[in-house]
């Protein structure tokens, strides 16, 4: 078989369903940002800046990692900035070979500067629309949807959820709940959940990351939850043996084929995982579960679709019949309509594979 290269992926298209807009700013962008509102950094030499972020990051801790948003969220308050992030944003990963990507981000942590949940939606939007538009006249188009979080630790989760749905036709395709998940379950937005059901709108939620399976099977069997937002602790109801052998909950989102995100990079630094080589993301593919590669946050994690997919290469050895099965695992579970999917599927990824495959 002939290796891979790490620029041969960034070629190849790649769908990303678990992307935080302020968890994948450029460093310079957070250093020109910072200036113009007097926000104080641990550093404004950009390469310093990226450094510091990624190390503060690698902690083994969720808490600690999620104490990295300070500094991104604090340049976050104005249109204009949202704007030029998602713009950035919608570049980056279309640079990086991206063609379909969901990027989510909290619309409650950006009103410190008076601007209202709607407008900072428009905001966000309009930056993704202008990033396409000029990703596509570079030659490297995308699709960029939204999803919008809230924050289970607090209590605008209808609220958020009602904003959604009035944003469904206009680049919205989703909501999740983020935040630290031990002692906020997400049975706690069960409203929010129940209401997205009766709006027939998608959702995901982050659960088995830091928190184990009662987390999973509250998002799932309480919840609803079209797809898991990381997942990775699924593992923990799988027993090691030749073969495996699957626990009921295992059993039921394999079964079920429930999406899970997996994050391989974010996981090893927040503790969810040892190293990548030893990333349930292996067993779990060789199981059939419906997995997909992710960035989590690209900034913290300095990472992008193409260094983790390399890292999955290195570590397991995958070719890119695994790659593709990855992409369009990931394109199956977008929150877009079905045509819409299988489009990018036949027209744009398997044409692709299909002459790396011979």
């Amino acid at each position: 078989m002939v290796a891979i290269s790490y620029e041969d992926i960034v070629k190849v298209p790649k769908a990303l369903l678990h992307d935080h807009l302020d968890g994948g700013l450029r460093p310079a962008t957070i250093v020109e940002l910072a200036a113009e509102v007097g926000h104080e950094l641990p550093s404004t030499d950009p390469e310093a800046l990226g450094r510091w972020f990624v190390e503060a990051a690698h902690s083994g801790s969720l808490e600690r990692y999620l104490e990295t948003f300070a500094h991104t969220v604090a340049v976050m308050q104005t249109a204009s900035a949202l704007r030029r992030v998602a713009r950035e944003c919608a570049l980056d990963l279309a640079a990086d070979g991206v063609v379909y990507a969901e990027v989510r981000f909290a619309p409650e942590q950006h009103l410190e500067r008076d601007l209202t949940l709607d407008e900072v939606v428009e905001a966000v939007v309009a930056g993704f629309t202008e990033g396409a538009t000029l990703a596509a006249a570079a030659g490297t188009p995308i699709r960029v949807g939204t999803l919008l979080t809230a924050m289970r630790h607090a209590a605008r989760s209808q609220e958020i959820a009602e904003l959604a749905v009035r944003h469904r036709d206009a680049g919205v395709v989703g909501f999740d709940i983020a935040g630290a998940e031990a002692g906020f379950p997400p049975t706690r937005h069960l409203d929010a959940f129940e209401y997205l059901q009766r709006e027939n709108f998608h959702f995901t939620i982050h659960a088995g990351e830091a928190f184990g399976l009662p987390s999973i099977w509250q998002a799932i069997q309480w919840c609803g939850a079209d797809r898991l937002g990381h997942g990775v602790r699924i593992v923990d109801d799988i027993t090691p043996g030749d073969p495996p052998v699957l626990g009921r909950l295992a059993a039921y989102v394999r079964d079920k084929r429930i999406p899970l995100e997996l994050c391989p990079s974010s996981n090893v630094q927040t503790g969810a995982a040892a190293s990548i080589a030893e990333h349930p993301i292996g067993l779990l593919r060789d199981l059939r579960f419906r997995v997909t590669v992710n960035t989590d946050n690209r900034l913290m994690s300095g990472t992008s679709m193409s260094r983790e997919m390399a890292l999955l290469v290195d570590a397991f050895g995958y070719g890119w019949k695994e790659l593709q099965w990855f992409t369009i695992n990931a394109m199956k579970s977008a929150f877009i309509p079905f045509d819409e999917r299988l489009a990018i599927i036949d027209e744009v990824i398997k044409p692709a594979y299909a002459k790396l495959l011979g």
